[in-house]
């Protein structure tokens, strides 16, 4: 099964550029965690949980244009000081990158590939949770575009509180890059 995001054509009167496009190989859950440390006293409270959720992507180079995301949603629930839940979810996909400017690669990676993942990461904490006596846990979706800008920003106010100077872009995707948001 194999699924390929393109950038739009082109308008009318410029040249045809290469579009950039990633296909989706594979998508599966690399790993999964449910903790239901309290039950089942945790299953009688009374009102909402206070739930904290954190999402994390991460890129591996496999070989030439193939990479690894993974896409990582931590979830906590809690009322009071009592751990009602915890879950980790990491889904992961194989993607393919077609020929494309250096600079596109990063954002492809770290935008594009999370946003289509997070669908398929979202039902599996859903229904995680759901499975472990609580209502489903109803992610919002993220804006990785909006969360990719601000770690760039990050490591580039980093890089040039340390000085070095080093890089003025952010992750390539070559090695393992991770960036961790909060919700």
């Amino acid at each position: 099964m194999s699924d390929e995001t393109a950038a739009p054509p082109a308008p009318e009167g410029q040249p045809q550029e290469a579009q950039p496009t990633l296909v989706v190989n594979a998508q599966y859950v690399k790993d999964l965690s449910f903790e239901n440390p309290n039950a089942p006293s945790s299953l009688l409270q009374k009102g909402e949980p206070n739930v904290q959720v954190g999402v994390d992507t991460s890129a591996v180079q496999l070989e030439g244009q193939t990479f690894e995301v993974t896409l990582t949603v931590r979830a906590e629930g809690t009322a009071e000081d009592t751990t009602l839940f915890l879950v980790e979810a990491a889904y992961a996909g194989i993607f393919t990158l077609g020929e494309m400017p250096e600079e596109y690669v990063a954002p492809m990676l770290y935008v594009e590939a999370p946003r289509q993942l997070f669908p398929f990461a979202r039902a599996v904490v859903a229904e995680c949770v759901r499975d472990g006596g609580f209502p489903p846990l109803l992610i919002h979706p993220v804006d990785f575009m909006a969360l990719f800008q601000q770690r760039a920003q990050q490591m580039q106010a980093e890089q040039d509180a340390a000085g070095d100077g080093s890089g003025d872009t952010p992750p390539n995707g070559n090695g393992e890059q991770k960036f961790e948001f909060e919700l």
